[in-house]
């Protein structure tokens, strides 16, 4: 480790377009190989590590608007605020002989339903690993940050937002018993920036809260939530297929067939905010709507024809909606 360096990192987040849920262990093994995919956007997370050449250690995590000073890492470890959590796991994983300064903040939404947290966890792992010289790949990357994350939620989660956050692109993650397998995707950011809008609802989500009932209802045999987890297996694997076929036409049916296998998987995915956000966009011209991430709140994808989006974007804003300013990272 070295002393008085600088690491400025930063990491994609992501929009998820079908077989969300299904990256959670062990839902991808109930019903044959599945697939998840999922495309990278502008909205990003950072983190800037400053090595020190003593023993304190200064955490600033802009987004809680938390800063504090520990004098060494015994005292830090110590430390049982919750909002310093994620931090202080990853931390206690490197486990660094030397004092540090630690910045870090996520421009998306919190609970946004984008995988902030996730990509903001890469970040951080990207800023130590190249403090300590310690090279990981794609895959021990998504392995320790989804370690790292469980630590922090005492729950299972699931590993495709990790992904974009290390290969920005329009990805497909499969899973199979072997685990996951990133494949690339071709596609332009033209055509995603053209029909795509991102809107806030105003109302921040509990992905690992929703995640959990669906893999505690999956385990117990409740036929209604393993129906639902089928079709929506089958809605992302029909993705798939019109993304390697180009018949990019079938996306806004697919969409719609997701939504509707979605909330048949829980109630608690969909929310009065997102209901009245997708009764306001289809009014509009949407083609479709998409809850982003676990739902009951966070961020909805607007899908529409290039010709109509300026026309939903402001329909939503005229509803008192955020629309994020979002590009494909491609």
């Amino acid at each position: 480790m070295g002393t008085n360096s600088l690491w400025k990192m930063q990491s994609a987040t992501r929009v998820d377009l079908s077989g969300g849920t299904l990256d959670c262990w062990p839902l991808y093994l109930l019903d044959g190989d599945c697939v998840t995919i999922n495309l990278a956007i502008s909205i990003s997370t950072h983190a800037k590590l400053c090595a020190r050449d003593d023993k304190r250690i200064d955490v600033n995590i802009r987004d809680l608007r938390y800063a504090k000073s520990f004098k060494d890492l015994q005292e830090f470890l110590n430390c049982r605020d919750n909002d310093l959590r994620l931090v202080q796991k990853h931390v206690a994983f490197w486990q660094p002989e030397q004092g540090f300064s630690l910045e870090t903040f996520s421009e998306s939404p919190v609970g946004g339903g984008l995988g902030g947290s996730s990509s903001l966890s890469i970040s951080i792992i990207k800023a130590f690993s190249a403090w300590c010289d310690k090279k990981l790949d794609v895959y021990e990357a998504v392995n320790l940050a989804h370690n790292v994350e469980a630590q922090v939620l005492s729950k299972m989660t699931g590993t495709q937002d990790y992904f974009p956050a290390l290969v920005p692109g329009l990805n497909a993650i499969h899973y199979t018993p072997e685990g996951a397998r990133l494949e690339g995707l071709k596609s332009t950011a033209d055509f995603w920036d053209g029909h795509l809008s991102l809107v806030y609802t105003g109302q921040p989500h509990q992905s690992g809260l929703n995640n959990w009932q669906v893999i505690k209802a999956s385990l117990d045999g409740d036929k209604g939530t393993l129906r639902a987890l089928g079709d929506i297996r089958r809605v992302s694997w029909d993705v798939y297929a019109a993304i390697k076929d180009g018949a990019w036409e079938q996306l806004p049916g697919l969409f719609d067939r997701e939504f509707e296998a979605r909330v048949r998987l829980s109630s608690s995915f969909s929310s009065p905010e997102i209901d009245r956000l997708r009764q306001v966009a289809l009014k509009s011209g949407a083609q479709a709507v998409k809850i982003c991430g676990a739902g009951g709140g966070g961020c909805v994808m607007v899908w529409s024809h290039p010709e109509r989006k300026q026309k939903v974007e402001a329909g939503c804003r005229d509803q008192g909606f955020e629309v994020l300013g979002v590009k494909a990272a491609l």
